[in-house]
């Protein structure tokens, strides 16, 4: 299941740092691109302010 950025975003770049998929860009807030996301998770671990969730 692929992941989504909310507008909670504060851009602080942790989620793109752990992400083993390249599937992180960044911008305001940061995007997950759907089609390099291979679920894994790694990046709601590293986010402080809990923007990421589940699609």
């Amino acid at each position: 299941m692929a992941f989504k950025i909310t507008d909670a975003c504060i851009a602080c770049g942790s989620c793109q740092a752990n992400c083993p998929c390249d599937a992180i860009t960044e911008g305001d807030i940061y995007v997950i691109d759907a089609d390099k996301c291979a679920g894994c998770g790694a990046c709601v671990a590293g986010c402080p302010v809990d923007a990421i969730v589940e699609e």
